[in-house]
C-alpha cells in the first residue's frame, strides 16, 4: 500500500489514523510481527509523532498491538475464543478443551466460592491451576475447585502436579453434568494473576466464574482470569455471552 495523507476529517486525527493503520494491520502484517518505527509510519502516513503515538496507544489499548521491551511494537495475536453462555455442556478437560493443567493441590477455598460449593470455609478441597495461551502467549489463568466428595476415587491416585490435575479432571467426567452456570465481570488484576499472564499488577482483566452442577448440586466451580486485551465480548441469539477470536475492537 502507498503512501496514505490524511485529509481533514470530523473525528479526532488520531482516531481515524487508528482505523488506517488497523486496515494495515489486517492487510500488511502478520502476528508477531514488529512495525516500523516512529519517525517512518508517521512520515508514512503524514501524521505527527504525537498523533502517531496517539493512534498506538489507543491500538494496544485494544489488543490489536503489543509493546515488548527490547523488541518494539509488534502485532498482537487473535483474540482468545472461549463461549462464556450457558448453553454449553462439558466438564473442564473434555476434549477441545484448551486449557493447559498446571498443578494441584489440597488447600481451603476463598469464602465465596466455598460459599457456593457448601464446604466449611477452612475445609480443603482439590485446587486445580490451568493457563490458557496463544501464539506462546498467556492470555488466562484458573483455578478449578473441586471438593473431595465430588472426585471420591482420587484418594486411591498416587500423583502430583499437572498429573493430579489431569487425575481431577478425568475423575469429574464420570459424574453427571446437569447443567453449568457462567457469570462475567470485570476486575483488576491480583500480583499472582498478574505474574501469570505477563501484566501489572491492577491491570484490566474479565473473571469468568463458572458453577457445575450434577443433579446432587454444585460440584465443582472455576474462576478464570483472561486478560481484558485479548477478549471480545458479543451477545447472540441465544442470550450467551461469547468471547469470539478476533483481533478486531469492540
Amino acid at each position: 500500500m502507498g503512501t496514505t495523507q490524511l485529509e481533514s476529517v470530523p473525528e479526532p486525527k488520531y482516531w481515524h489514523l487508528k482505523t488506517v493503520l488497523s486496515e494495515a494491520l489486517d492487510s500488511e502484517f502478520t502476528v508477531g510481527e514488529v512495525l516500523p518505527n516512529e519517525r517512518d509510519l508517521a512520515a508514512r502516513f503524514g501524521v505527527a509523532r504525537a498523533t502517531l503515538r496517539q493512534a498506538l496507544e489507543q491500538l494496544e489499548l485494544e489488543g490489536r498491538l503489543q509493546r515488548r521491551r527490547g523488541v518494539g511494537t509488534t502485532v498482537a495475536p487473535p483474540r482468545v475464543g472461549v463461549s462464556v453462555g450457558t448453553e454449553q455442556h462439558a466438564w473442564p478437560g473434555a476434549a477441545g478443551d484448551a486449557w493447559q493443567p498446571v498443578d494441584c493441590d489440597l488447600s481451603a477455598p476463598p469464602a465465596a466460592v466455598a460459599g457456593m460449593l457448601g464446604t466449611g470455609r477452612d475445609e480443603p478441597v482439590h485446587t486445580v491451576r490451568r493457563s490458557r495461551t496463544t501464539h506462546g502467549q498467556p492470555v488466562a489463568a484458573e483455578l478449578l475447585y473441586v471438593p473431595p466428595a465430588s472426585v471420591p476415587d482420587l484418594t486411591a491416585i498416587d500423583a502430583s502436579g499437572p498429573a493430579r490435575a489431569r487425575a481431577v479432571l478425568r475423575e469429574l467426567q464420570r459424574l453427571d453434568l446437569e447443567r453449568q452456570e457462567k457469570a462475567v465481570e470485570l476486575g483488576s488484576a491480583r500480583a499472582d494473576d498478574a505474574k501469570e499472564l505477563d501484566r501489572l499488577p491492577g491491570a484490566p482483566v474479565l473473571v469468568v466464574t463458572t458453577r457445575y452442577f450434577t443433579p446432587d448440586g454444585i460440584a465443582a466451580v472455576s474462576v478464570a482470569t483472561y486478560r481484558a486485551d485479548t477478549c471480545r465480548l458479543t451477545f447472540g441469539e441465544t442470550g450467551g455471552v461469547h468471547i469470539h477470536e478476533d483481533r478486531r475492537a469492540s
